[in-house]
């Protein structure tokens, strides 16, 4: 019973931090799988989050879809070039010791932090339209970044959406909703790939998603209370993944 609740808990815990800041929460839910809730594997940890990511993405999805901030052509572009290089990224995440990828993973985390914390206000062009040329720039950025994302089973939308703002000059705002795209196919092939492998916990994972839901709700809710803190927030968080990330790093190195 203990682990069921904990695995809530902690999809619960993913779910906030997406609602109140968007893209990067879900590199939580790794460490939550094999700290919290008890996962002894790192493959399997990684493979039962990218099936709860790719959900949690899939929802998201649906809401900025009926919003009209998700440029299309861009996005699928994007996602589907991204979804080749998200099985390469697997099938190499799968290959490597446990031990190495934990601490690649916090190198990840750093990342993500450092992006969080340089993430600026709305600028681009709204009104961006497909082209050969923006076409020649995404395809490779998604590559790289489905990569990134199917070795570390997360759904990086800290990498999708610098990676869309500068191939295609969007605007924050349609960034983080065509990302949802990409995150859910990167999260859905990393998954297929791991599940074939035998490696996704599907109970636990259909716990992760009733809490990450339960928490998107809550975190949607205290993000328009909190909206004039929302820097501050971000901050805080950022400081919490490095903490997180020395955490797991001396856990792989102990």
């Amino acid at each position: 019973m203990l682990p069921d609740m904990l695995a809530v808990v902690s999809g619960g815990l993913v779910g906030l931090v997406l609602g109140l800041l968007g893209g990067g929460g879900s590199i939580l839910a790794v460490p939550l799988l094999l700290y919290l809730v008890g996962i002894e594997d790192t493959h399997v940890a990684i493979g039962t989050s990218a099936v709860a990511v790719a959900a949690s993405a899939l929802i998201n999805l649906g809401l900025h879809a009926r919003k009209g901030t998700i440029k299309w052509p861009c996005a699928v572009v994007f996602a589907v070039s991204g979804s080749l290089g998200a099985l390469a990224g697997a099938a190499i995440g799968k290959a490597v010791d446990g031990r190495k990828l934990l601490l690649a993973f916090a190198l990840a985390m750093v990342g993500v932090g450092v992006s969080m914390l340089r993430r600026k206000s709305d600028a681009g062009d709204t009104d961006v339209r497909f082209s050969r040329r923006i076409a020649a720039r995404l395809v490779p950025t998604g590559f790289a970044t489905g990569m990134a994302s199917g070795f570390f089973g997360i759904g990086g939308g800290f990498l999708i959406v610098p990676g869309l703002i500068s191939a295609a000059n969007m605007t924050m705002l349609h960034a983080v909703g065509s990302s949802l795209v990409a995150v859910t196919a990167f999260g859905a092939t990393t998954a297929a790939s791991y599940a074939f492998s035998g490696l996704v916990l599907w109970d636990v994972a259909g716990l992760f998603i009733v809490g990450g839901l339960a928490g998107g709700l809550a975190g949607q809710g205290l993000g328009s209370v909190l909206a004039a803190r929302k820097g501050a927030l971000t901050r805080v968080f950022a400081v919490f993944i490095f903490i997180t990330a020395a955490y797991i790093a001396w856990k792989a190195l102990a």
